[in-house]
């Protein structure tokens, strides 16, 4: 090792004389002592290349997928709420309407809240809000009746039986999100 950094600096002899020290030229030394080359850099960036490439569509699935559960979750909750709200209207604590097979009568009266037969002043609330779909970034949602068919897209407007997202996207399982 000292042999090889004598070579590159020079002997100790010609420092001491103020002679410039002799510089190894050979190829090997000179390939030693240069940088990157232009194949290695571009070798590099290619790779890095492809990495990102994988990446992106990683990323955007992830981000859709979030998504699809943050509406799975959303139509979970209202649909939770209108059964706990026909499960007080079967009991007999909230009075019910005719023709309103006892389903609320808009999906407003989920968040405002409906008072309770025999209490009073008391309000019973399912919702704090209705929630936003996260397909269109809006807090509207369509609406289906008893009444109405179930595969329907149009609502009759007698009572909130059933909620569903009016997005006409697919989903990544190739069903559409008014289906679910």
């Amino acid at each position: 090792m000292n042999a090889a950094r004598e070579r590159r600096v020079g002997s100790r002899a010609e420092r001491s004389e103020g002679r410039e020290p002799k510089r190894d030229t050979t190829r090997a030394a000179i390939h030693r002592e240069s940088g990157f080359t232009m194949v290695e850099l571009a070798v590099v960036a290619a790779m890095i290349a492809i990495l990102a490439a994988m990446a992106v569509p990683v990323a955007r699935y992830s981000l859709r997928r979030q998504k699809e559960l943050e509406l799975r979750y959303q139509l979970r909750l209202m649909r939770e709420a209108i059964d706990q709200y026909k499960r007080l209207s079967d009991s007999g604590l909230i009075p019910a309407k005719i023709g309103g097979e006892g389903y609320p009568p808009e999906l407003d009266d989920l968040v405002k809240g409906v008072t309770l037969v025999g209490q009073l002043d008391k309000k019973q609330r399912f919702l704090r809000r209705v929630p936003i779909d996260p397909m269109t970034d809006k807090a509207e949602w369509g609406l289906r009746s008893y009444q109405d068919e179930p595969d329907s897209f149009s609502w009759g407007g007698q009572n909130v039986y059933d909620v569903y997202s009016l997005s006409d996207a697919r989903a990544l399982d190739g069903t559409y999100y008014k289906d679910w």
